[in-house]
């Protein structure tokens, strides 16, 4: 067991019950909520927190909340939401991808210095802790800029003893740049989840992660570009291989993340894509496991077991 900061205090992992490792209360840009709350359309904390309530009747317990200030973290905004739905849920310190142009002579040093801050003192002033660090590369490589986060959260991580979630491009098997740059900073693999690991059916590289020691990431559903059969074809695939209890399940999807004037339509849009919501693992993944012959115990486990042993470095 270990003690895991959520977004109104700290909490024993085993009280996380069924987690979804990689979500959204919104996405946006920093400072949106706060400072341009009209583009969000009408009441955002609202419909985040009946989105949230929805989740926690259908039996979700906690989420990772995987924004960073840069995709529009406000961190009081999700402490709200948290209070009223009943949903634990864990904030994120990092960055997503590369730094803008003017933090771009920040050094790896003050990086880390902010990011153990967020983690043992307080986000935005206040005492809300981050409980995840964070950070991101996408297509091609890890860029130098992204590369200096990167190291920030590998010395973080070694500060605080937080675990890192990394924003990977898994089809160009962008994780071994990520894996081992964090490597030379003296971080273990087995402290490491590798997200959106499902936008590859590349089973090869994926079990190359695992063997590291690494977590993945399968938080990419419905998802684009793989359908989510082939999604939840590679999920099985990992569990026949016995590597269920490293497996972090997820949705990467947003409560509110739509702005201007056509956020109506494009939310109905998003109903009519995943009418599920947060709850599209349960209601229809899980289901889909249980017609390819996958235990009751293994299906219950999903949701619970992985995001235990990554918070707890099992």
């Amino acid at each position: 067991m270990a003690t895991v900061n959520t977004v109104l205090g700290p909490i024993d992992s085993k009280d996380l019950g069924i987690a979804l490792m990689h979500e959204h209360v919104l996405v946006g840009f920093a400072g949106v909520y706060r400072d341009y709350p009209e583009l969000l359309g009408t009441d955002p904390l609202e419909r985040a927190v009946n989105e949230l309530k929805q989740a926690k009747e259908g039996g979700i317990d906690t989420i990772v909340d995987a924004t960073t200030t840069d995709l529009g973290r406000d961190i009081e905004m999700i402490a709200e939401a948290s209070r009223r739905s009943g949903v634990n849920i864990v904030a994120v310190s990092g960055w997503w991808l590369d730094i803008p142009m003017f933090f771009r002579g920040a050094s790896v040093e003050q990086l880390t210095e902010v990011f153990v801050r967020e983690v043992e003192e307080g986000i935005s002033g206040t005492n809300i802790k981050a409980g995840i660090l964070k950070a991101a590369s996408d297509y091609g490589e890890v860029t130098p800029q992204a590369q200096v986060v990167l190291r920030a959260v590998g010395r973080a991580h070694l500060k605080t003893g937080v675990p890192i979630m990394l924003h990977s491009y898994s089809p160009g098997q962008v994780g071994r740049q990520q894996l081992a740059i964090l490597q030379e900073e003296g971080v273990s693999p087995g402290r490491v989840k590798m997200d959106h690991s499902n936008d590859t059916t590349d089973i090869e590289y994926l079990t190359w992660l695992l063997e590291q020691g690494c977590y993945l990431g399968l938080d990419r559903y419905p998802g684009r570009g793989v359908s989510p059969r082939a999604r939840t074809n590679t999920m099985k695939a990992l569990i026949d291989a016995g590597r269920a209890d490293r497996l972090c399940p997820s949705h990467d999807r947003s409560a509110i993340s739509f702005i201007g004037p056509n956020w109506e339509q494009m939310e109905e849009e998003r109903r009519r894509y995943n009418p599920h919501g947060f709850l599209y693992i349960k209601e229809a993944v899980f289901g889909q496991l249980r017609d390819m012959g996958v235990s009751e115990d293994v299906i219950s486990g999903l949701c619970v077991r992985g995001p235990r042993n990554f918070l707890e470095g099992v």
